[in-house]
């Protein structure tokens, strides 16, 4: 496989990870807010950290299978890598809704995440926490 290849498959794995822990993440953010009328922002944080667990798993054993990282290694990082996740995940989320710009909590969180993911995360992701 080439290394363009082999860089798109990662980027694919990695996106399929990131899917299933955005649906979960916004699956409670949604639940949260909706059900418990708890403040976005913390209902935003709590599916952002249950997300990113489930992302660690899938990553971990899945996505970026063949880290040369131990895996108590790639839990320390992921641990950082994710904290800043968090929290420029729940900042972007309460500015785009907060700000003059009014978006739904659900709106904002979209955008974000699609920042996020395909800057931040993908890039830490590959070539710190899961480096080959």
């Amino acid at each position: 496989m080439s290394k363009k290849d082999f860089w798109l498959y990662n980027l694919f794995r990695h996106q399929a990870a990131g899917i299933t822990a955005t649906a979960i993440d916004f699956g409670i953010t949604i639940f949260l807010t909706e059900t418990f009328l708890l403040w976005y922002g913390y209902s935003n944080a709590t599916g952002a950290f249950l997300g990113a667990i489930i992302n660690f798993f899938i990553s971990s054993f899945w996505a970026f299978k063949g880290s040369k990282n131990k895996l108590k290694n790639q839990m320390y990082k992921y641990a950082i890598v994710s904290t800043g996740s968090l929290i420029l995940n729940t900042v972007l989320v309460v500015l785009l809704t907060d700000s003059a710009l009014h978006f739904d909590y659900r709106v904002s969180k979209v955008i974000t995440a699609a920042i996020i993911a395909w800057t931040y995360n993908f890039l830490l992701m590959r070539n710190y926490v899961f480096k080959k």
